[in-house]
């Protein structure tokens, strides 16, 4: 298993790949703030005038459903189809609505979606599974989370990522498990959004190699996560530690700090 979390964000860092963003306006200024500490360079960019051209040069396309309108799926839909870089969905909320469920399936249908990056709910959601989401929480799912994302990346043909207290990654054959991270990660609005735009930070510096570039991207954004939470006060405090704590990840020691396994 070549899992190399340090040896890829040095990669990242080096080339700054642009990422390019076209997200929901709740956590727009977090999920750019993350990627610029991370090492990487945001742009978000959804008018229907520019998307084609921005996606054409991005290193890797985020596309995240959480406050939809129908220009921004157009937008996702030209964007996609203008890029050659990996893209990563976030279907926030898929299950709450047939909205946000529908446009989650078209995008995966009409785009070579890289990696489907969701919670459990979300997931089961979009291959035929019982779910039950709250709003854009989960609340469950049926089956293991392993078994759910090898499942769905078989039927969706792409690598997913299964996020919750554990980790789940999957190609449909392998399946990597990543256990970093802290319990107030589930505090702060737009984690999840974050570690999206982490995974299409790790993709633009690991194109070739999705399954890994998504599980070490899950690595670091933990490994963030249980730093800003050392001095953390609560949800507030933990919020701002976690742009430190992305900041100054340590390429020489994020291998040996991984809670990793296949």
């Amino acid at each position: 298993m070549a899992i190399s979390p340090g040896e890829t964000l040095r990669e990242l860092r080096e080339r700054k790949p642009l990422v390019h963003q076209i997200t929901n306006y709740v956590v727009m200024n977090e999920t750019a703030n993350a990627t610029l500490a991370l090492g990487a360079l945001p742009v978000m960019a959804h008018a229907l005038g520019e998307v084609e051209e921005m996606a054409s040069v991005a290193g890797a396309l985020v596309l995240n459903i959480g406050t939809l309108s129908e220009p921004w799926v157009d937008a996702m839909l030209l964007a996609g189809k203008a890029t050659s870089a990996p893209i990563v969905l976030d279907p926030v909320g898929a299950g709450a609505t047939r909205f946000r469920t529908e446009t989650a399936k078209r995008l995966l249908g009409e785009l070579t979606v890289t990696v489907l990056r969701g919670n459990a709910a979300e997931v089961a959601t979009l291959t035929g599974r019982q779910a039950e989401i709250r709003g854009v929480e989960s609340i469950g799912a049926e089956g293991s989370a392993a078994d759910l994302a090898r499942d769905a990346a078989r039927a969706l043909g792409c690598v997913v990522s299964v996020t919750g207290p554990t980790d789940h990654i999957s190609d449909g054959d392998r399946v990597i498990a990543v256990s970093n991270g802290h319990r107030l990660l589930a505090t702060v609005t737009g984690t999840g959004c974050m570690s999206s735009a982490v995974t299409g930070s790790f993709l633009a510096a690991k194109p070739d190699r999705p399954l890994e570039a998504a599980a070490e991207a899950l690595i670091a954004f933990g490994v963030a996560g249980e730093d800003a939470a050392r001095d953390a006060r609560g949800p507030g405090t933990f919020h701002a530690a976690l742009y430190d704590g992305l900041y100054n990840l340590d390429p020489a020691t994020l291998d040996a700090r991984a809670k990793v396994e296949e």
